[in-house]
């Protein structure tokens, strides 16, 4: 009588459809051309391509201001640093999503949920794992 049971069970499902990894990939795209729109911002500031001012070349005579301005040119960069490695790791999810292994946890080889999917689409781990790892 168990083995019955066990045979009528539904198999665990062990990836994501066709169909929900082009919604997931549709998902991705959007969030990493916004993602490259803000690097390029980012990047702009640093740079200073995006302003016309005269900022580098006026002198200044005020030392707090260039300590401001340096923290802030600091800041910036290590937002855009940040922003680089998440596009980075938005392009590796669209290529485990064309090798069909989007959504799979690395630890447990269990399917992350499509709601952590959804609000982290680059996620590696499920929230079990992850936690597991952190400790």
């Amino acid at each position: 009588m168990a083995t019955k049971t066990k045979a009528a069970a539904k198999p665990e499902k062990v990836r994501y459809s066709d169909e929900e990894l082009q919604e997931f990939k549709a998902l991705i795209l959007e969030k990493l051309e916004q993602a490259k729109k803000e690097y390029d911002v980012l990047k702009g500031v640093v740079n200073h391509t995006s302003s016309n001012d005269t900022e580098d070349t006026s002198p200044t005579f005020k030392v707090m201001e260039e300590g401001a301005s340096a923290l802030s040119k600091e800041e910036v960069g290590q937002l855009a640093a940040r922003q680089y490695k998440f596009i980075q790791n938005l392009e590796a999810a669209l290529i485990r999503i064309e090798n069909k292994t989007y959504g799979i946890c690395r630890e447990t080889g269990k399917l992350i949920p499509k709601e952590r999917l959804k609000l982290v689409p680059h996620a590696t781990l499920s929230v079990e794992a992850k936690e597991r790892i952190n400790k």
